[in-house]
């Protein structure tokens, strides 16, 4: 049984896209979670556990376990049940954000919510304690994107307090060490430079470990209110914003236009992105307000149930 949207879509609006290690792809949506497996679309709503529909993160730990974001808690599902953690398991704070869940190459389970960041320890959750605590070296922020580096440092980018950096024993606030001045970032993304970048309201900056460099409108960024960002395995960079979404190619030098493809509704994405996705074969996914796209290396096309896949 299919949940109560146009029923030719995957979903009506899309959240998170991620791929386990099986090769199924998930779909948060406000309908549940959605797991294609090359042939069969399953979804899971409240039927099969779930106290809330609405999924903004998934992730997948070690075990196998996907952790799923929700307004209403975490589940974690081992390919059998879902297991809610909510503010009895010490999840105070149980509005978790999109791209809110992170599995470090630890295994330590990091979320991010409206209200702070919260660590699992499984360890407490075995034992029957508060298995999520508050992680008190960040201030009760806003959290909009978490995201490890290829050193192991963990970044947080929030909405209210700009990029801070954790090295596993320090916090840094990159507004006091870099002069990063915007106090919104909506997205972290690592090239394979080791350069990091963030979206700020009003463009994206590429930091080099040294300095800051902004690129902004005036450069070739399409729409305002910048928010997502990723990075293809080829190093191109994909942006999103109010009204559009753009494709850079960093390799090219500035100035110059080719840099900067914008793709609006007219070439047949719908401009509400709300996730970006590139799967193991490279294929890059879109989710949106109106359904899940894909990119085939000129157009963007809809897919829906029945495909194209």
């Amino acid at each position: 049984m299919y949940p109560d949207f146009d029923t030719t879509l995957v979903s009506q609006y899309i959240r998170s896209i991620f791929q386990d290690s099986k090769g199924n792809l998930w779909f948060g949506t406000f309908e549940g979670v959605v797991r294609y497996n090359v042939k069969t679309l399953t979804y899971f709503s409240t039927p099969e556990g779930f106290i809330s529909n609405s999924v903004f993160a998934i992730n997948e730990d070690k075990m196998g376990n996907l952790w799923i974001g929700t307004d209403q808690g975490v589940y974690r599902y081992d390919g059998n049940t879902f297991k809610n953690f909510n503010q009895k398991d010490g999840l105070n704070h149980i509005d978790i954000s999109r791209k809110g869940i992170l599995v470090d190459k630890s295994g330590t389970i990091w979320v991010g919510t409206h209200g702070g960041v919260y660590r699992y320890d499984p360890t407490a959750d075995s034992k029957g304690g508060q298995s999520f605590s508050l992680f008190h070296q960040l201030p009760p922020i806003n959290i909009a994107d978490i995201m490890e580096d290829k050193s192991g440092n963990i970044w947080f980018a929030t909405s209210n307090q700009g990029v801070f950096r954790y090295d596993g024993k320090t916090i840094i606030n990159m507004a006091e060490k870099e002069e990063l001045s915007a106090n919104y970032a909506g997205g972290i993304a690592q090239d394979n430079d080791g350069n990091m970048w963030f979206t700020m309201k009003t463009g994206i900056c590429k930091y080099d470990g040294k300095t800051l460099t902004e690129y902004t409108a005036k450069d070739g960024l399409g729409g305002t209110e910048f928010w997502g960002i990723i990075i293809e395995r080829s190093g191109i960079i994909w942006v999103t914003a109010r009204g559009s979404t753009t494709r850079f190619d960093p390799s090219i030098p500035l100035p110059n236009p080719d840099a900067f493809t914008v793709f609006t509704p007219a070439d047949g994405l719908n401009c509400c992105v709300q996730s970006m996705f590139q799967d193991i074969s490279g294929r890059m996914w879109w989710g949106t307000g109106q359904g899940l796209y894909r990119f085939d290396g000129k157009r963007f096309y809809q897919v829906k149930q029945n495909g194209p896949w």
